[in-house]
């Protein structure tokens, strides 16, 4: 039965190519260090000083991440390197259930781009970790990664409730870098002249407060567990 029988889009009709695709020679093991940001990359992220932008790699890693989308999101920095994570940070951090609006719609997607990523490294064992992991943990996981949705997040628009500034709509587009697919930029944007723009002057104004370090904020920053250790809501073995 072909793909176009089976009524797949584009992202599903690569992912079913992909996983049809004999393997050929030994599987290559995807390397278990974070990925390497350029530097150049970095200070772009720096020069948005108003609008929240992030680095991507494997598995939706957040391999780096400018002031304003740590102000966002969570203070990814003040993470283990193996908990920076956007699947994680999703079903994880209890924080992400009532920042997200549509938290189910957008956790969805999440799962389905991380399974997209799945067919592209069948071998990753720190993505194979990652799933087993959460599929032990979290039920709602569990049940929509069985669901085999696949996912490429390009562009669209994300609901906020910001415990800082109040309701957003933001806009993003996420860019894959020519310079190595397995990266991409993700930048968020608000409407010219809207509420949701000013709301993102007003996070740039909180974030430049002396008393404000790395964009942390207390509805966003996990409880501290034994020795200082953050609490991850029982993701973390």
């Amino acid at each position: 039965m072909s793909s176009r029988a089976l009524r797949l889009d584009p992202v599903e009709r690569t992912h079913l190519f992909q996983l049809a695709k004999p393997a050929t020679g030994r599987p290559r093991r995807a390397a278990t260090r974070p990925q390497p940001v350029r530097p150049g990359l970095r200070d772009l992220l720096r020069t948005l000083e108003h609008t929240p932008a992030l680095v991507l790699g494997r598995r939706l890693d957040v391999l780096a991440s400018n002031q304003m989308a740590r102000a966002l999101l969570t203070d990814f920095d003040a993470l283990p390197h193996r908990e920076r994570n956007l699947v994680r940070f999703m079903f994880c951090d209890e924080t992400a259930r009532s920042l997200y609006t549509h938290w189910d719609t957008h956790a969805q997607d999440i799962v389905a781009s991380l399974r997209r990523d799945a067919g592209r490294h069948p071998h990753d064992p720190l993505l194979a970790e990652l799933v087993g992991e959460l599929s032990i943990r979290d039920e709602d996981f569990r049940r929509w990664w069985a669901d085999q949705n696949v996912y490429r997040h390009t562009h669209g628009s994300k609901h906020f409730r910001h415990p800082i500034v109040g309701p957003l709509t933001l806009h993003y587009e996420s860019l894959t870098l020519p310079a190595d697919p397995d990266q991409r930029l993700s930048v968020y944007t608000a409407e010219a002249g809207s509420h949701s723009e000013e709301a993102l002057r007003l996070l740039a104004a909180w974030i430049r407060q002396p008393e404000t370090s790395h964009g942390q904020h207390a509805g966003h920053q996990p409880p501290a567990g034994p020795r200082g250790a953050v609490d991850h809501g029982g993701c973390v073995p």
